[in-house]
């Protein structure tokens, strides 16, 4: 009955351990109620260059990870100062692909992250960020900013934060972010959660999902 006790709780350790190596990189975004978005009349409005800006996802469960994209199908970044004051930007959900699987197999995945089990795009076609804050880093070697936005998924509202490289030019601004993670079932998002069902074992889908971002605007 020892042996067995133990047996039971190295196997349980390994599982966990396997399970927390496997998620997504990064950190966690801070997660609140959705924030107001202040009016803003003045500075220069560039546009989001979308054939230059994408979205990288990870989505990861116990034994494996999937990884992809989305594009942006329009947006904007209002900067005063060399300050970024103002932006609004709009994810085409339709354009979620995948990148590592073999291309027998995408559409497959894809179409189930389009269904009503994950995303329901064709209920929810679009996904939006609009800025609320962005305060300024020190000594951070791979962000300048930390970012405030209320994001919107599927039909919920929150406000997420997350770290960012800003950089101005003569003839617009670049966003870059070091790899960081959402909640998806903060977002309803409620397939293989743990958050909403018991039992999953191994079935279970991380609730994390890895995101970084590039955005340029001109």
């Amino acid at each position: 009955m020892k042996i067995l006790k133990i047996s039971v709780l190295t196997l349980f350790s390994a599982t966990l351990f396997y399970s927390c190596s496997n998620a997504p990189a990064g950190e966690k975004a801070e997660t609140t109620e959705a924030a107001p978005v202040e009016e803003v009349t003045t500075g220069t409005e560039y546009a989001v260059k979308t054939d230059a800006s994408v979205v990288n996802w990870t989505g990861s469960k116990v034994g494996g990870e999937h990884v992809g994209t989305l594009n942006f199908s329009e947006g904007t970044i209002t900067v005063e100062d060399g300050n970024i004051t103002a932006g609004k930007l709009v994810i085409d959900m339709a354009s979620l692909a995948n990148t590592d699987l073999p291309d027998d197999k995408k559409p497959k995945l894809e179409g189930h992250l389009k269904s009503p089990d994950f995303f329901d795009v064709a209920a929810f076609p679009t996904s939006t960020f609009e800025l609320t804050k962005v305060t300024g880093l020190e000594n951070d070697p791979d962000a300048t900013h930390l970012v405030y936005g209320n994001l919107t998924l599927k039909d919920v509202t929150k406000q997420i934060s997350f770290k960012a490289k800003v950089e101005m030019g003569e003839n617009g601004v670049t966003v870059s972010t070091p790899d960081f993670t959402i909640d998806r079932a903060d977002f309803n998002v409620k397939y293989g959660s743990t958050r909403f069902f018991d039992d999953l074992k191994d079935k279970a889908i991380n609730d994390n999902v890895g995101l970084s971002i590039s955005v340029s605007a001109s």
